[in-house]
């Protein structure tokens, strides 16, 4: 029978004394929520898989270090945001736009419970959907194609008023459902794309 801790500082205590029972629980019960989020910000199932072994890695090497009244599960997420920084550092400089939107993730996992995040975007993916087709169309060779609004007027031989009117009426909708998380969950959504002002 599988070894069940319900309070974190149980788990803690069990693991600082190298119970291997505790870190197959950890494992067990983290693993698959965690790889959900960071996939969630890496859109590679392999980088994402890595970085959660990362951290259950770094865990169990450190674990003398943990203190009992740790909140195991918001520890974990931020140990996962954190790595996933540092590898999207050795890739690339973080701009101050992406800054802003990292920020806001560490914020939303600190806040919500774990499956948020992923609800978040299926709410949103949902919503863009359901935008009237002139509106979806618009928003979309906005934020996906990553199309200035010149651009789009261009391709949809329309007035760059139409274009304006289009994306703050989506903005709207959008904002309605999700709020001011809109934004972050974006640029999860389309990244580097994002590289205009939203309204």
């Amino acid at each position: 029978m599988d070894t069940t801790f319900i309070k974190d500082s149980d788990l803690i205590i069990s693991l600082k004394e190298g119970d291997s029972k505790a870190y197959t629980f950890l494992v067990n019960k983290y693993h698959h929520k965690l790889c959900v989020y960071v996939f969630s910000l890496t859109k590679d199932n392999d980088l994402a898989e890595d970085i959660v072994q990362n951290v259950f890695m770094a865990i169990w090497n450190k674990k003398h270090k943990l203190k009992e009244d740790f909140v195991m599960k918001s520890y974990l997420y931020k140990s996962v945001y954190n790595e996933f920084i540092d590898q999207y550092r050795k890739e690339k400089s973080v701009l101050p736009l992406e800054k802003k939107h990292f920020d806001a993730l560490s914020s939303i996992v600190e806040e919500e419970d774990e499956n948020s995040l992923e609800k978040l975007i299926k709410l949103v993916k949902q919503e863009i959907e359901n935008l009237p087709p002139k509106c979806k169309q618009t928003f979309l060779l906005s934020k996906q194609d990553g199309l200035t609004n010149i651009e789009i007027a261009e391709f949809l031989n329309v007035s760059i008023k139409s274009v304006e009117a289009h994306i703050t009426k989506a903005f709207s909708i959008l904002r309605k459902t999700v709020g001011e998380k809109v934004n972050t969950v974006l640029f999860l959504l389309f990244g580097m794309k994002m590289k205009t002002k939203t309204t």
